[in-house]
């Protein structure tokens, strides 16, 4: 397995040049195609004039639109020039998420940008919660902070999900080019301890008859999985988090707070999701 084609979804009025370089280093180190996708729909003002006056406001909010998409894909072909193979771009005016949901059947992997804990603008931003859930490819988020792939030491949170085994399993091109690998799993509450080392031990021997040598590790089931999550994080130098997204009900993740909401808002790391 490898990734011959990375999208790489861009948003209006946001940093962009964290996950245009991230990009463009996949497409180096796999010799991989990049697609460049954008969209954005204009939000017509709650109070306006009707008729003439009313058009012309919609038209001018379009064209606005339309100019910096124009923007955005020159910014995309002078950050990818001369990396990878074949470079397109596709945009349209559309609701973000739809429009890169619907590209993301060319693509082996969708590089995005992460999420502030904030609310975001539906009209101009494809955010990543919505995108791994329904994208049905891997996605790489990238924090604005984080300048390059780091893939020096590599963080598999393991937890005996689908979800997880998916992304493990979409990791791979980039485990088999990591320096180290480290497999964790922090056990639930009163988990047992003796299931999560034979459960991590699989995944590492599995690894290993992949190409793949990694450390196996379980953590004591101490405070919330995210804030341990990061502390490894950090004890191993992790560069890339690979991980399931939502292995329990959004919902919940999002009133309760969870593992999945943390890795798309933290700043420190890449991550690379599966749903």
């Amino acid at each position: 397995m490898t990734y011959a084609t990375v999208m790489v979804s861009l948003a209006l009025d946001q940093p962009n040049d964290a996950r245009l370089q991230v990009a463009g280093e996949l497409a180096e180190r796999f010799e991989a195609a990049v697609v460049g996708v954008a969209a954005a729909q204009f939000l017509p003002p709650l109070y306006f004039t009707d008729g003439a006056a009313a058009q012309g406001v919609i038209d001018q909010g379009r064209a606005s639109v339309e100019r910096r998409l124009a923007k955005l894909e020159a910014q995309f072909r002078a950050a990818i020039r001369n990396r990878g193979g074949h470079v397109e771009w596709r945009s349209a005016m559309d609701f973000p998420a739809r429009f890169v949901l619907a590209q993301a059947r060319c693509a082996d992997i969708i590089v995005c940008g992460g999420q502030s804990p904030a609310f975001s603008d539906a009209f101009s931003l494809a955010s990543p919660k919505d995108l791994v859930l329904q994208a049905g490819r891997p996605l790489l988020v990238v924090p604005d902070k984080v300048d390059w792939l780091d893939l020096r030491s590599v963080l598999v949170a393991w937890k005996d999900t689908p979800e997880a085994r998916r992304a493990v399993a979409d990791a791979l091109p980039m485990l088999r080019k990591a320096r180290e690998v480290t497999v964790v799993e922090i056990p639930e509450g009163d988990g047992d301890r003796s299931a999560a080392v034979a459960s991590v031990t699989d995944v590492t021997a599995w690894l290993a008859r992949h190409g793949v040598i990694a450390t196996a590790r379980v953590c004591e089931a101490t405070g919330s999985a995210a804030d341990q999550l990061g502390t490894v994080a950090g004890d191993v130098g992790a560069g890339l988090i690979v991980a399931g997204a939502y292995g329990h009900s959004r919902f919940s993740e999002l009133i309760l707070g969870g593992v999945t909401e943390y890795l798309v808002t933290q700043s420190a790391r890449c991550v690379l999701l599966s749903h």
